[in-house]
Order: structure tokens, then sequence, then C-alpha cells
């Protein structure tokens, strides 16, 4: 399968590795352009154990790439994972500045496609975000119409600092939230096996 993985942090990077080592095509997409040089040197932006060696591996075999613009998202991929940061504010809310342009860039990628493409959320989001922030902002960027022209699901990471890729390739369970049973049939074809 062809995956984009939006924000290249921790979660970014390990899930893009390890969607890479397991056979699918894989398009980095972070702002930060040094981020964006480092993983396409196949290297690691964080500190992971056996992360490099993944990324390394993949850019080697042609499964990896990376890019500052999420432009070609929806053209190029059959689903896009946003795993960028939503850190807290000091009144205990969570910022979710970066997970809106991330989801607004993805969306206006949609508006220039007439592909089925799904959206799955990995970020840290609080229930009824993607309901009453993710779905209006995909659809007010792109023009169209979730469930109908594409897809939306909560795919949340539970990734341990330090255990990270041992937690993605054997994970105690994975969730997904779908928001149509397509758009989840193919977030789940991601962890197959």
């Amino acid at each position: 399968m062809k995956v984009s993985v939006i924000g290249l942090g921790y979660v970014g990077t390990t899930t893009a590795a390890c969607l890479a080592a397991r056979g699918h095509e894989v398009l980095g997409v972070d702002l930060n352009p040094r981020k964006v040089e480092t993983v396409a040197r196949g290297e690691s932006p964080v500190i992971e154990d056996g992360l490099g060696e993944r990324l390394a591996a993949a850019l080697s075999a042609g499964r990896l790439s990376a890019t500052t613009s999420a432009d070609r998202v929806a053209r190029d991929t059959d689903v896009s994972l946003v795993c960028v940061g939503t850190p807290s504010r000091r009144n205990g809310s969570l910022d979710l500045d970066h997970l809106r342009r991330a989801v607004e860039s993805v969306g206006r990628s949609l508006a220039g496609s007439d592909r089925y493409h799904v959206v799955a959320v990995r970020s840290t989001v609080l229930p009824g975000t993607t309901h009453m922030e993710i779905i209006p902002a995909l659809e007010a960027a792109s023009g169209r119409r979730a469930g109908a022209d594409f897809g939306v699901c909560v795919n949340p990471e539970f990734l341990r600092e330090g255990e990270a890729v041992r937690d993605f390739e054997s994970p105690p369970f994975t969730l997904i939230g779908e928001a149509d049973e397509r758009a989840g049939a193919v977030v789940a074809s991601l962890y197959e096996g």
C-alpha cells in the first residue's frame, strides 16, 4: 500500500520506518526541512533502538521518501496517517494548532484529487475531536464529503519511548475508529499479519 505519514517526530518516524519495513511504500511529510533531510538520508531524527536501521533499509529498498509538502499525498498515496504533536497547554487542554494545519494541508491535497483517500489520525486527541474539528477542516479545505469522497479514521498509537519499534511490531492491540467501513478496512490492511 502507498502511505503518507504526516509529521516526522517520534510517532511519525517510527510509524514510517515500521510500515516501510513491512513492505509499504511510505512518503514522510514534515514542515521541518531538517527532519525531512535526515529521514531522506535514512537516518532517524529521534533516538529509538532499531529505528535508524529500519529507515536506512527502507530508503535503500526504495520504500521511503520524505518531503516538506503535503501536495501529493491524496494523489500519490492511499492513506495518510496524521502523526503531529498535540502538546498540552498551561491549562491542561490540548493544543490542536499543528493538527489543524496538517489536516488542512491534507484537505487541500484532496481537493486536487478524485481518488478515494483515507485520513487516519494517530495524534493524541480527545473523544469528539475527529467529528467536531478534523472532519469539518478536511471538508472545508477539500470541498469534498467525508464518507463519500474520502474516508476518516482514528488510529491512536501506543508507543512507549525506548520501546516504540517493538510496540509497533508486537502491539497488545490495534485500535481503529472508523467513520465508515471502507475507511476502516483500508487502515486495518496496513497491519495485516
